[in-house]
């Protein structure tokens, strides 16, 4: 499940845990907070009436994934998902765990304690996104893309022609001031092909 957590510098600090596809789609924006969609709709409105466009972050879960889906080295499962994410037009940044957040603690803040509960070994936190050395623990993963605002906006810019002269330019058309809401379902489409793709050769894999 993917969503909209962030236009411009509105963002919504709810649990991706708890986010439902219903909520997604409750809105226009695809924000499940409802207070944040109407703040990041308002935004979006105005940015358009100003012929400019704005960016944000799409955030996405991937729920009940099996342990051990990945390779340590090669095709590690955050590499080929970063991969995947950043393939996106559009995208700017990749991040998946508590990512660069994560920089700004220490080693004992950080690490994810393993535990046994039910006869399942599990972390007790999930700071690391659910991926362990490029490998799935079986804990939630999660990961968030940046978007960038539209390049194509309806306001004068500089630019040079065909004859390396100096010209001003200006979108026409048609052209989405944020592409967010529309990023959701192709976020989500990537997470699944990526898993998808794991779990196949997974079980093509003997040893």
């Amino acid at each position: 499940t993917a969503y909209v957590q962030s236009v411009g510098n509105i963002s919504t600090d709810i649990s991706h845990s708890s986010v439902t596809r219903e909520q997604v789609e409750s809105n226009i924006v695809r924000c499940p907070d409802p207070e944040k969609a109407r703040e990041m709709i308002t935004r979006i409105e105005q940015v358009r009436k100003q012929g400019d466009t704005i960016g944000g972050v799409v955030k996405c879960v991937i729920k009940g994934c099996p342990t051990g889906l990945g390779e340590p080295v090669f095709d590690k499962f955050h590499a080929v998902l970063g991969m995947a994410m950043l393939g996106i037009n559009a995208v700017k940044g990749f991040e998946y765990g508590c990512g660069f957040d994560g920089c700004e603690k220490l080693g004992s803040e950080l690490n994810d304690p393993f535990d046994v509960t039910d006869g399942k070994v599990i972390t007790r936190t999930n700071n690391s996104g659910g991926i362990q050395g490029g490998i799935t623990n079986g804990q939630e993963i999660y990961c968030s893309v940046a978007f960038k605002p539209v390049a194509t906006i309806m306001q004068e810019q500089d630019s040079i022609d065909s004859d390396n002269q100096n010209v001003k330019v200006m979108g026409r058309g048609r052209h989405d001031p944020c592409v967010l809401p529309r990023a959701v379902p192709i976020v989500e489409a990537m997470a699944a092909l990526v898993t998808a793709d794991f779990l196949l050769q997974q079980r093509t894999v003997r040893i």
